[in-house]
């Protein structure tokens, strides 16, 4: 069931909106761009995006997360 794509879509969903509302905690309001950027990771990113979020203390450090998961 897992490896199901409607379950993925489901985990994906919902790993992106606790990772939204961990954004918009920890920065506040964020530019939509981002949000989208955030939004088309993969199930597996989101999970790192999670755990890194934990550590970043402003915005630039989101953008260059996402800098190096573009270039991975």
């Amino acid at each position: 069931m897992k490896e199901s794509v409607i379950y993925q879509d489901v985990v994906q969903k919902e790993t992106f909106k606790l990772i939204s509302r961990q954004m918009k905690r920890r920065f506040g309001d964020i530019d939509a761009s981002l949000v989208e950027q955030v939004r088309n990771l993969s199930a597996e990113q989101l999970e790192e995006l999670g755990e890194d979020l934990l550590d970043f203390s402003e915005v630039a450090d989101l953008v260059a997360w996402l800098e190096q998961q573009e270039q991975a």
